[in-house]
Protein backbone atom coordinates (compact mmCIF):
# COMPACT_ATOMS: atom_id res chain seq x y z
CA UNK A 1 0.00 0.00 0.00
CA UNK A 2 1.35 3.49 -0.87
CA UNK A 3 2.19 5.99 1.84
CA UNK A 4 -0.63 8.43 0.95
CA UNK A 5 -3.26 5.65 0.82
CA UNK A 6 -2.10 4.24 4.15
CA UNK A 7 -2.19 7.66 5.82
CA UNK A 8 -5.65 8.36 4.45
CA UNK A 9 -6.83 5.02 5.76
CA UNK A 10 -5.33 5.69 9.17
CA UNK A 11 -7.11 9.04 9.35
CA UNK A 12 -10.45 7.44 8.46
CA UNK A 13 -10.00 4.68 11.03
CA UNK A 14 -9.18 7.22 13.71
CA UNK A 15 -12.29 9.29 12.93
CA UNK A 16 -14.59 6.28 12.75
CA UNK A 17 -13.16 4.79 15.94
CA UNK A 18 -13.67 8.02 17.83
CA UNK A 19 -17.22 8.32 16.57
CA UNK A 20 -18.02 4.78 17.74
CA UNK A 21 -16.58 5.35 21.18
CA UNK A 22 -13.63 3.04 20.70
CA UNK A 23 -10.41 3.48 22.70
CA UNK A 24 -8.39 6.04 20.76
CA UNK A 25 -5.38 8.24 21.55
CA UNK A 26 -6.32 10.98 24.03
CA UNK A 27 -6.85 14.59 22.91
CA UNK A 28 -3.76 16.64 22.17
CA UNK A 29 -4.33 19.80 24.17
CA UNK A 30 -4.92 18.58 27.71
CA UNK A 31 -3.26 20.87 30.28
CA UNK A 32 0.19 19.85 31.48
CA UNK A 33 1.32 19.54 35.06
CA UNK A 34 4.74 21.11 34.51
CA UNK A 35 6.24 24.27 33.09
CA UNK A 36 8.52 23.10 30.33
CA UNK A 37 11.78 24.79 29.42
CA UNK A 38 12.38 26.02 25.89
CA UNK A 39 15.45 24.88 24.01
CA UNK A 40 18.45 27.18 24.36
CA UNK A 41 20.51 28.22 21.33
CA UNK A 42 23.04 25.43 21.91
CA UNK A 43 22.65 22.10 23.69
CA UNK A 44 25.23 19.94 25.45
CA UNK A 45 25.45 16.45 23.95
CA UNK A 46 26.28 13.51 26.21
CA UNK A 47 26.95 10.61 23.83
CA UNK A 48 30.00 8.38 24.37
CA UNK A 49 30.97 9.89 27.73
CA UNK A 50 30.31 6.75 29.80
CA UNK A 51 31.45 7.06 33.43
CA UNK A 52 32.61 10.64 32.83
CA UNK A 53 29.06 11.75 31.99
CA UNK A 54 28.13 13.08 35.43
CA UNK A 55 31.19 15.26 35.89
CA UNK A 56 31.15 16.57 32.32
CA UNK A 57 27.46 17.51 32.45
CA UNK A 58 28.00 19.22 35.81
CA UNK A 59 30.98 21.13 34.37
CA UNK A 60 29.10 22.10 31.21
CA UNK A 61 26.14 23.49 33.16
CA UNK A 62 27.54 24.85 36.40
CA UNK A 63 30.86 26.23 35.16
CA UNK A 64 30.43 26.89 31.44
CA UNK A 65 26.76 27.88 31.52
CA UNK A 66 24.93 25.36 29.32
CA UNK A 67 21.23 25.00 30.10
CA UNK A 68 20.28 22.35 27.55
CA UNK A 69 21.23 18.66 27.89
CA UNK A 70 20.70 15.95 25.28
CA UNK A 71 20.84 12.23 26.05
CA UNK A 72 19.08 8.97 25.11
CA UNK A 73 17.74 5.78 26.64
CA UNK A 74 20.40 3.87 24.73
CA UNK A 75 23.04 2.38 27.06
CA UNK A 76 25.10 1.46 24.01
CA UNK A 77 26.10 5.11 23.51
CA UNK A 78 24.66 7.12 26.42
CA UNK A 79 24.78 6.91 30.21
CA UNK A 80 21.47 8.42 31.32
CA UNK A 81 22.04 7.70 35.02
CA UNK A 82 25.14 9.90 34.86
CA UNK A 83 23.07 12.75 33.46
CA UNK A 84 20.55 12.22 36.25
CA UNK A 85 23.27 12.28 38.90
CA UNK A 86 24.52 15.57 37.43
CA UNK A 87 21.00 17.04 37.49
CA UNK A 88 20.70 16.13 41.18
CA UNK A 89 24.11 17.66 41.95
CA UNK A 90 23.23 20.79 40.02
CA UNK A 91 20.05 21.26 42.04
CA UNK A 92 22.10 21.20 45.23
CA UNK A 93 24.59 23.61 43.65
CA UNK A 94 21.97 26.22 42.81
CA UNK A 95 20.79 25.19 39.33
CA UNK A 96 17.26 23.81 39.78
CA UNK A 97 15.70 21.28 37.44
CA UNK A 98 13.25 23.86 36.08
CA UNK A 99 16.16 25.94 34.75
CA UNK A 100 17.27 23.07 32.51
CA UNK A 101 16.08 21.87 29.12
CA UNK A 102 16.29 18.07 29.31
CA UNK A 103 15.94 16.05 26.12
CA UNK A 104 16.17 12.30 25.79
CA UNK A 105 15.15 9.71 23.24
CA UNK A 106 13.31 6.45 22.73
CA UNK A 107 15.73 4.30 20.74
CA UNK A 108 14.17 1.51 18.63
CA UNK A 109 15.61 -1.96 18.91
CA UNK A 110 17.76 -1.51 15.80
CA UNK A 111 19.84 1.07 17.66
CA UNK A 112 20.28 -0.94 20.85
CA UNK A 113 22.98 -3.39 21.91
CA UNK A 114 21.47 -6.79 22.65
CA UNK A 115 23.08 -6.97 26.09
CA UNK A 116 21.66 -3.66 27.32
CA UNK A 117 18.21 -3.11 25.81
CA UNK A 118 16.26 -1.00 28.34
CA UNK A 119 12.91 -2.62 27.50
CA UNK A 120 11.57 -6.01 26.45
CA UNK A 121 12.32 -6.18 22.72
CA UNK A 122 9.57 -8.76 22.26
CA UNK A 123 6.87 -6.46 23.62
CA UNK A 124 4.63 -4.34 21.36
CA UNK A 125 6.07 -1.03 20.22
CA UNK A 126 3.75 0.99 22.45
CA UNK A 127 4.92 -0.96 25.49
CA UNK A 128 8.56 -0.47 24.51
CA UNK A 129 7.95 3.27 24.35
CA UNK A 130 6.20 3.35 27.74
CA UNK A 131 8.98 1.37 29.39
CA UNK A 132 11.64 3.54 27.79
CA UNK A 133 9.97 6.65 29.18
CA UNK A 134 9.80 5.26 32.71
CA UNK A 135 13.42 4.13 32.56
CA UNK A 136 14.46 7.58 31.34
CA UNK A 137 12.69 9.60 34.02
CA UNK A 138 14.05 7.25 36.69
CA UNK A 139 17.59 7.52 35.29
CA UNK A 140 17.33 11.29 34.97
CA UNK A 141 15.77 11.77 38.42
CA UNK A 142 12.99 13.91 37.00
CA UNK A 143 9.21 13.65 36.73
CA UNK A 144 9.03 15.11 33.26
CA UNK A 145 10.95 15.70 30.04
CA UNK A 146 11.16 18.98 28.20
CA UNK A 147 11.73 17.17 24.91
CA UNK A 148 11.38 13.51 23.92
CA UNK A 149 12.69 12.30 20.59
CA UNK A 150 12.24 9.21 18.45
CA UNK A 151 15.91 8.34 17.98
CA UNK A 152 15.53 7.07 14.43
CA UNK A 153 12.67 6.19 12.07
CA UNK A 154 11.43 2.63 12.02
CA UNK A 155 11.21 0.61 8.80
CA UNK A 156 7.64 1.68 7.95
CA UNK A 157 5.39 4.72 8.36
CA UNK A 158 2.90 2.49 10.17
CA UNK A 159 5.48 1.60 12.83
CA UNK A 160 6.57 5.22 13.13
CA UNK A 161 2.99 6.23 13.82
CA UNK A 162 2.50 3.43 16.37
CA UNK A 163 5.50 4.74 18.28
CA UNK A 164 4.40 8.34 17.86
CA UNK A 165 0.90 7.62 19.22
CA UNK A 166 2.47 6.11 22.34
CA UNK A 167 4.74 9.14 22.73
CA UNK A 168 1.81 11.50 22.24
CA UNK A 169 0.09 10.06 25.28
CA UNK A 170 2.91 11.29 27.54
CA UNK A 171 2.65 14.74 26.00
CA UNK A 172 -1.10 14.77 26.60
CA UNK A 173 -0.62 13.75 30.23
CA UNK A 174 1.74 16.64 30.82
CA UNK A 175 4.86 14.53 31.23
CA UNK A 176 6.58 15.75 28.04
CA UNK A 177 6.85 19.28 26.69
CA UNK A 178 7.49 18.49 23.03
CA UNK A 179 8.13 15.56 20.69
CA UNK A 180 10.70 15.16 17.95
CA UNK A 181 12.53 12.79 15.66
CA UNK A 182 16.23 12.22 14.99
CA UNK A 183 18.29 10.67 12.19
CA UNK A 184 15.49 11.39 9.74
CA UNK A 185 17.08 12.24 6.38
CA UNK A 186 14.20 11.25 4.10
CA UNK A 187 11.85 14.20 3.77
CA UNK A 188 8.95 11.93 2.78
CA UNK A 189 9.23 10.16 6.15
CA UNK A 190 9.05 13.45 8.02
CA UNK A 191 6.16 14.63 5.86
CA UNK A 192 4.22 11.44 6.51
CA UNK A 193 4.77 11.67 10.25
CA UNK A 194 3.84 15.35 10.32
CA UNK A 195 0.63 14.70 8.37
CA UNK A 196 -0.51 11.87 10.64
CA UNK A 197 0.64 13.24 13.99
CA UNK A 198 -1.82 14.67 16.49
CA UNK A 199 1.08 16.27 18.35
CA UNK A 200 3.21 17.66 15.55
CA UNK A 201 6.98 17.14 15.62
CA UNK A 202 8.59 20.17 17.29
CA UNK A 203 12.22 19.25 16.63
CA UNK A 204 14.35 17.31 14.16
CA UNK A 205 17.86 16.36 15.25
CA UNK A 206 20.17 15.23 12.43
CA UNK A 207 23.81 14.80 11.56
CA UNK A 208 24.88 17.97 9.73
CA UNK A 209 27.09 16.93 6.86
CA UNK A 210 27.53 16.96 3.10
CA UNK A 211 26.25 13.42 2.49
CA UNK A 212 22.72 14.61 3.28
CA UNK A 213 23.17 17.89 1.43
CA UNK A 214 23.18 19.48 4.88
CA UNK A 215 19.44 18.75 4.95
CA UNK A 216 18.64 21.94 3.05
CA UNK A 217 15.31 20.68 1.67
CA UNK A 218 14.37 19.08 4.96
CA UNK A 219 15.33 22.23 6.87
CA UNK A 220 13.11 24.28 4.58
CA UNK A 221 10.21 22.01 5.54
CA UNK A 222 11.09 22.49 9.20
CA UNK A 223 11.13 26.26 8.83
CA UNK A 224 7.77 26.24 7.04
CA UNK A 225 6.18 24.21 9.84
CA UNK A 226 7.93 25.87 12.81
CA UNK A 227 9.99 22.74 13.57
CA UNK A 228 13.32 23.39 15.27
CA UNK A 229 16.37 21.81 13.64
CA UNK A 230 19.17 20.55 15.88
CA UNK A 231 22.52 19.52 14.43
CA UNK A 232 25.03 17.01 15.70
CA UNK A 233 28.42 16.15 14.18
CA UNK A 234 28.42 19.87 13.37
CA UNK A 235 32.20 20.27 13.49
CA UNK A 236 33.32 16.69 12.87
CA UNK A 237 31.19 16.40 9.75
CA UNK A 238 32.54 19.55 8.12
CA UNK A 239 36.37 19.52 8.29
CA UNK A 240 36.84 21.19 4.91
CA UNK A 241 34.64 24.12 5.88
CA UNK A 242 36.55 24.61 9.12
CA UNK A 243 39.80 24.87 7.14
CA UNK A 244 38.34 27.11 4.44
CA UNK A 245 39.55 30.63 3.75
CA UNK A 246 36.23 32.35 4.62
CA UNK A 247 36.07 30.67 8.03
CA UNK A 248 39.70 31.45 8.80
CA UNK A 249 39.30 35.07 7.70
CA UNK A 250 36.27 35.55 9.92
CA UNK A 251 38.15 33.96 12.82
CA UNK A 252 40.99 36.45 12.36
CA UNK A 253 38.59 39.39 12.30
CA UNK A 254 36.69 38.25 15.37
CA UNK A 255 39.80 36.97 17.18
CA UNK A 256 38.21 33.62 17.82
CA UNK A 257 38.62 30.02 16.65
CA UNK A 258 37.37 28.59 13.33
CA UNK A 259 35.12 26.29 15.35
CA UNK A 260 33.45 29.29 16.94
CA UNK A 261 32.94 30.89 13.54
CA UNK A 262 31.27 27.72 12.27
CA UNK A 263 28.97 27.50 15.28
CA UNK A 264 28.05 31.16 14.74
CA UNK A 265 27.34 30.39 11.09
CA UNK A 266 25.00 27.46 11.80
CA UNK A 267 23.22 29.52 14.45
CA UNK A 268 22.66 32.22 11.82
CA UNK A 269 21.05 29.50 9.67
CA UNK A 270 18.45 28.94 12.37
CA UNK A 271 20.10 25.73 13.57
CA UNK A 272 20.51 24.70 17.20
CA UNK A 273 23.86 22.88 17.37
CA UNK A 274 24.85 20.24 19.88
CA UNK A 275 28.28 20.48 21.43
CA UNK A 276 29.72 17.36 22.97
CA UNK A 277 33.13 18.75 23.87
CA UNK A 278 34.88 17.46 26.99
CA UNK A 279 37.19 20.48 27.19
CA UNK A 280 36.07 23.25 29.62
CA UNK A 281 37.65 25.95 27.46
CA UNK A 282 35.80 24.73 24.39
CA UNK A 283 32.55 24.57 26.36
CA UNK A 284 32.83 28.28 27.12
CA UNK A 285 33.89 29.07 23.56
CA UNK A 286 30.97 27.17 22.03
CA UNK A 287 28.48 29.02 24.21
CA UNK A 288 30.04 32.37 23.38
CA UNK A 289 29.96 31.57 19.66
CA UNK A 290 26.17 31.33 19.48
CA UNK A 291 25.54 34.03 22.10
CA UNK A 292 27.84 36.86 21.04
CA UNK A 293 29.60 36.28 17.71
CA UNK A 294 28.04 38.02 14.73
CA UNK A 295 29.24 37.41 11.19
CA UNK A 296 28.96 40.02 8.48
CA UNK A 297 26.59 39.32 5.56
CA UNK A 298 29.49 38.84 3.16
CA UNK A 299 31.12 36.38 5.58
CA UNK A 300 27.90 34.39 5.86
CA UNK A 301 27.59 34.29 2.07
CA UNK A 302 31.20 33.16 1.60
CA UNK A 303 30.91 30.37 4.16
CA UNK A 304 27.61 29.22 2.67
CA UNK A 305 29.22 29.09 -0.78
CA UNK A 306 31.96 26.82 0.57
CA UNK A 307 29.61 24.62 2.58
CA UNK A 308 26.81 24.19 0.08
CA UNK A 309 28.88 23.85 -3.08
Amino acid sequence: MGRSRWLAGAAVLFSVGAARGLAMPPPVCAPGAHTFAKSPAIVYGTAWKKDKTEDLVFEAVKTAGFRGIDTACQPKHYFEPGVGAAIARLAKAGVPREDLFIQTKYTPIGGQAKASVPYNPESPLAEQVRTSFEVSVKNLQTEYLDSWVLHSPLPTDKENLQVWRAMEQFHTRGRVGQLGISNCYDLSVLEALYEAALVKPAVVQNRFYADSGHDRELRAFCTKHAIAYQSFWTLTGNPAALKSSPVKAAARRLQCTPEQVFFAFVASEGITPLSGTTDPTHMAQDLAAVATLRLEPQELAAIAKVLYK
